[in-house]
């Protein structure tokens, strides 16, 4: 259970951190178009991606166990300045997401809300081709999911797999509740001091990851 809870909490943190990803599937939300498509395509990629790595780096740490150590602190120190970086965000702000091009069109907003559906949708395949860009095509996937989201839980042992689950299961709450949630959550991540909050909750968690990886070791 604490291998999951530790994927659990890792994903959250590193997928809610502000990116075009996030951007695009909370504009589809708003939009209330190809929801759940875009939704599906963002989890299943992220699960792909975390597989490939926790299968990758296992098979590489069974053959030379010296890497954990290695592992282990190298992540340590990346979930540290990944952290301060955030902590850095939350302090002086100046992120701000822009949802302002959404649609005016159609019907009255639901709720009080900024946006509602437009008549003029949007093709799925270009929707698709869109996120399917934002994601694979992100240098940072690649480094933090695959490499570092690997190497963290190639320490876990033979439960890595057990963080990978609960790093996928992360994956799948965020896009879910940013996408279908869009709608609400759309008044509250327009502003600065919204994504100051949301930036100090990610250094906490990051620097309390951090601490946690390095403990054992000085045991």
């Amino acid at each position: 259970m604490l291998s999951v809870l530790s994927g659990l909490g890792l994903g959250l943190s590193l997928i809610v951190a502000i990116g075009a990803q996030n951007v695009f599937v909370l504009r589809q939300g708003i939009r209330r178009e190809h929801v759940l498509p875009v939704v599906v395509v963002c989890a299943l990629s992220d699960a792909l991606l975390i597989l490939a790595g926790v299968a990758g780096l296992g098979f590489v740490i069974s053959a030379a166990p010296w890497l954990v150590v290695v592992a282990r602190w190298a992540g340590a120190l990346f979930l540290l300045g990944y952290g301060l970086l955030a902590a850095r965000r939350a302090w002086r702000g100046g992120e701000q997401l822009r949802v302002d091009d959404a649609p005016t069109t159609g019907a009255a907003p639901e709720g009080g809300g900024a946006a509602t559906a437009t008549a003029t949708r949007t093709a799925l395949a270009p929707v698709l081709l869109t996120v399917l860009a934002l994601t694979w095509l992100n240098p940072h996937v690649y480094l933090d999911t695959v490499l570092m989201l690997g190497s963290i839980a190639a320490t876990h042992g033979e439960e890595r797999w057990l963080f990978a689950a609960g790093a996928i299961v992360a994956s799948i709450l965020w896009f879910t509740a940013l996408g279908f949630g869009a709608r609400y959550l759309g008044r509250w991540l327009r502003t600065e001091r919204s994504w100051r909050i949301l930036d100090g909750i990610i250094a906490v968690v990051m620097i309390a990851l951090a601490v946690s990886l390095v403990l054992p070791a000085l045991a």
